[in-house]
């Protein structure tokens, strides 16, 4: 695939480092797309990495990834182009986190809204699906807990049923598909349980995991 991933701090850079192990084709994209990071990063990540703009990472990508934090992922959109999301399956990442009191976080958006349901409103045409957001970047590729499920959500099966090819690849077992994109709402609030969770163990590589028959 010709992944674009619109977002250069460390969760694109992870799933990027992801798809390329895969033998993808990925292109990031950023505000800086030149920077010593960013070309480090494709160095490192080795054939098939690439760096861009926005709007370049949205054109180069069939898949596309919105990895950017939560405040400027509709910003990013509008800089990217809408229509050249036409189509086009989108995972979106990102967590709509408000630091304005502080830590830990709380949200910017939430219960009867959410930014995925924002993201799929933006771009109507486009198959979002909320993925990767419940985890930290270390654990979103070749995670160390085996036997783990991602909480997905979307409003197209198809482009779920994609995502979930894309984690077992990944190194996870599968999916639990929560319904609808507004699902997001519940995804997304799980995000400042998992970094109050982080901050009581001291640690930030916790997975939450459904255990079930």
């Amino acid at each position: 695939m010709k992944v674009g991933i619109l977002g250069s701090g460390d969760v694109g850079q992870a799933l990027g480092r992801g798809f390329v192990s895969r033998g993808h084709e990925v292109m990031i994209g950023s505000r800086t797309p030149h920077s010593d990071k960013l070309m480090a990063w494709a160095h490192k990540a080795g054939k098939g990495a690439s760096t861009g703009s926005f709007a370049d990472a949205a054109s180069h990508g069939s898949v596309l990834v919105l990895a950017t934090l939560g405040t400027a992922a509709e910003e990013v959109i509008d800089l990217a182009g809408p229509p050249k999301f036409k189509g086009k399956l989108l995972i979106d990442a990102t967590v709509p986190l408000d630091f304005s009191r502080g830590m830990p976080p709380g949200l910017f958006v939430g219960t009867t809204d959410s930014l995925g349901e924002r993201i799929q409103r933006k771009l109507p045409e486009a198959r979002v699906v909320k993925c990767f957001n419940t985890v930290g970047n270390r654990q979103m590729v070749d995670p160390t807990y085996k036997g783990v499920e991602m909480m997905i959500c979307g409003n197209d099966k198809a482009a779920k049923d994609e995502v979930t090819g894309i984690l077992r690849d990944f190194g996870w077992s599968g999916s639990i598909d929560v319904g609808g994109i507004e699902g997001a709402r519940w995804l997304e609030a799980l995000v400042p349980l998992w970094v109050r969770v982080g901050i009581s163990l001291d640690n930030w590589n916790n997975v939450f995991r459904v255990l079930h028959e």
